[in-house]
């Protein structure tokens, strides 16, 4: 009798002459961004950690291969303070900076060409804040500088509003990635509107991502349901009780959320359907 495959995944160490699956998506299901193969559809943040070391930790078990940061001034004072980079190293991850807490396209583009001087990093992910109570994205102002972004060289993944219309100018702007919000940032409360979410998806020719709102692992599932390419998350991770309890979560959620959403759900009846044939009853 054959021995039977076994496929430990997500573990953190297979038996000896066990095949360990470390992927999230198969070699035939690649997620592709801007030319770039990745084998993960789910990105963190970099932030709201209590210490990068926690940091490292919950970007190991979620299995992220894509990481945010944040531009930010370099600490003059005390060069010797640790930096992320000392516990998230760029030659493990891909760095995705981010104009986190740009409220103008001027500060948005001016920081993303400071992040390329500094690390030669063309992959960017733009957001235009609104204002700082819903931190919702400000959308003629993100149209605006990812037009400048994107004739400036830049390979833009752009958060955005859950708006299709605004969505399809992003792409025919030539933005690599359209990243609508599910809520508010760091608000947890999952995907508030999955009609728009499945919109997006379904007219985009550039992969989609929920960026934002995530709060458990149901809802990085059902944003994987819909269709999206990948799930960006980070406050759902770093202040979890458990970070990277969470982060192993919500590697499993993406994971099956994709695989649902391929193997094609069944519909929806407004009566039973009973499992077993009802002809020939004893």
């Amino acid at each position: 009798m054959a021995t039977a495959l076994k496929l430990y995944i997500l573990s953190e160490e297979a038996p000896e002459g066990e095949t360990y699956m470390t992927n999230q998506a198969t070699d035939t299901d690649p997620l592709i961004i801007a030319g770039r193969v990745f084998f993960s559809r789910l990105i963190i943040g970099t932030g709201k950690y209590k210490d990068y070391a926690e940091n490292a930790a919950a970007a190991e078990a979620s299995g992220a291969e894509i990481v945010t940061v944040a531009v930010r001034r370099v600490n003059l004072s005390d060069p010797s303070a640790p930096m992320l980079v000392d516990y998230v190293s760029p030659e493990k991850y891909t760095f995705l900076p981010n104009t986190a807490g740009c409220f103008t396209g001027e500060d948005a583009v001016r920081t993303l060409r400071l992040a390329r001087e500094a690390g030669g990093w063309s992959l960017v992910k733009l957001e235009v804040l609104g204002d700082e109570k819903t931190l919702y994205p400000n959308m003629p102002e993100t149209l605006r500088a990812a037009e400048l972004l994107v004739n400036d060289g830049f390979e833009v993944m752009v958060y955005c509003s859950d708006d299709p219309i605004m969505a399809r100018e992003l792409e025919d702007i030539g933005c690599c990635a359209i990243m609508p919000l599910g809520a508010p940032i760091g608000s947890g409360l999952g995907i508030q509107n999955p009609v728009n979410i499945r919109l997006i998806v379904e007219q985009a020719k550039m992969p989609v991502l929920v960026d934002a709102g995530v709060g458990t692992a149901s809802d990085a599932a059902v944003a994987m349901e819909l269709g999206c390419d990948g799930v960006l998350m980070n406050t759902a991770v770093a202040e979890a009780k458990d970070p990277l309890q969470m982060a192993r979560a919500m590697r499993h959620a993406v994971i099956a959320g994709r695989q649902a959403y391929l193997a094609g759900r069944m519909g929806k009846r407004l009566y039973a359907d009973p499992s077993s044939p009802l002809a020939g009853l004893i």
